[in-house]
């Protein structure tokens, strides 16, 4: 990778096709990529809340909880994590527990964002605070949950008899 923007946009791009995957098996459009100190790939996740029957099944843990599984640690010191969608306040406090050192998201969400609603990227009450960076392929992320969503809404206004 020639530059620091282009290896935040290639892991963003590769949490983006997990999204669309998560996508097509009717689950909201996220995905999330653990990425150790060195660069390696820790772990893959898309949402998953319906198909595991689980309400805290956001791409966020999953790929947190695979990442602590691999490395044999539930600190995942050094590592980040890329996610299409601004955390919400559960998956944040996830990255705090397992001591993300670096958080890149992309779209913003106005809705349930632990930064954007709730505050919680600038708090000083935390014992650990990773460094925030959000807006990384914000147009492309934001396009997917876009389209899922008009798409959904759609197929619910036809469906009916």
């Amino acid at each position: 990778m020639d530059s620091l923007v282009e290896r935040h946009e290639h892991y963003m791009m590769l949490a983006l096709r997990l999204a669309e995957k998560g996508a097509d098996r009717g689950e909201v459009p996220v995905g999330a990529v653990v990425v150790s100190p060195k660069g390696q790939i820790l772990s893959l996740a898309h949402n998953e809340p319906i198909d595991l029957h689980d309400p805290t099944g956001h791409a966020e843990i999953i790929a947190i909880r695979k990442a602590a599984q691999r490395i044999g640690n539930y600190r995942l010191v050094g590592c980040s994590l890329y996610v299409t969608l601004e955390p919400c306040v559960m998956c944040y406090g996830a990255i705090i527990h397992a001591r993300i050192k670096r958080l890149f998201f992309g779209a913003y969400d106005p809705k349930a964002g632990a930064g954007t609603v709730f505050g919680l990227f600038s708090s000083p009450f935390f014992n650990h605070q990773p460094e925030v960076r959000g807006g990384i392929l914000a147009e492309l992320c934001e396009k997917v949950l876009k389209e899922f969503f008009e798409k959904l809404r759609s197929s619910k206004c036809c469906s009916s008899g």
